[in-house]
């Protein structure tokens, strides 16, 4: 399928942020850009979010908001990662992101190698999308802005963990604390278990919990 031969205005970019920390939700952002937003956003330096500072990425989120057409974030907890395994978890939080649209774009482009199972539209998987899709890389701006602003939140009622430094993936500083104050209620138990025991690839026909 060649994306490129939609309507920019009719797609949606998908991506997520803390897939892989040991702390708190997955978030995912979905956006729809018009044609007309191509040029100044990727003009402002807009590409894939970890290859930007955290101060162009503030700079960006207001940028984004303004362009886009229509924007969405959902989020699943570290309760729902631990029980559905975080694949399903990620697509969960990329649904919850999309019904959060005002309207079911005509295309979904999905960040990574996997289709989104309980989407029921057309979708088309990138692999490194966010450096490849303007709308994917808007996504995943304002996924981690969000992510990251919320876990520093949580870091004022979780203290002693460095949560303000690391927003929850597994830096020695994390671990450490970990050993010494034990998980808090918000951090993925099955994370802090042997790699083994993580249940990665859940049955296709998993349906997502209530919201």
């Amino acid at each position: 399928m060649d994306w490129h031969s939609h309507d920019p205005g009719s797609c949606a970019g998908v991506d997520e942020v803390g897939r892989g920390s040991l702390f708190g939700p997955v978030l995912a952002a979905a956006v729809v850009l018009s044609s007309e937003a191509l040029s100044p956003l990727l003009q402002a330096g807009l590409t894939d979010s970890k290859r930007l500072t955290a101060r162009h990425r503030d700079r960006l989120v207001p940028l984004i908001k303004h362009w886009a057409l229509a924007w969405g974030m959902g989020q699943a907890s570290a309760i729902e990662i631990d029980r559905h395994g975080i694949r399903a978890a990620t697509e969960y939080a990329m649904l919850r992101a999309l019904q959060r649209l005002p309207s079911a774009p005509d295309l979904v482009l999905v960040d990574g190698p996997w289709f989104l199972r309980l989407w029921s539209g057309e979708q088309l998987p990138m692999v490194r999308g966010d450096l490849r899709c303007p709308s994917i890389a808007a996504a995943s701006v304002l996924a981690k802005q969000e992510r990251d602003a919320l876990i520093r939140r949580l870091a004022v009622r979780f203290s002693g963990y460095g949560l303000d430094r690391h927003v929850g993936y597994g830096t020695p500083q994390h671990r450490e604390a970990l050993r010494r104050l034990g998980p808090t209620r918000l951090h993925r138990r099955s994370f802090l278990r042997s790699p083994g025991t993580r249940h990665e690839n859940p049955p296709a026909t998993a349906s997502p919990p209530s919201t």
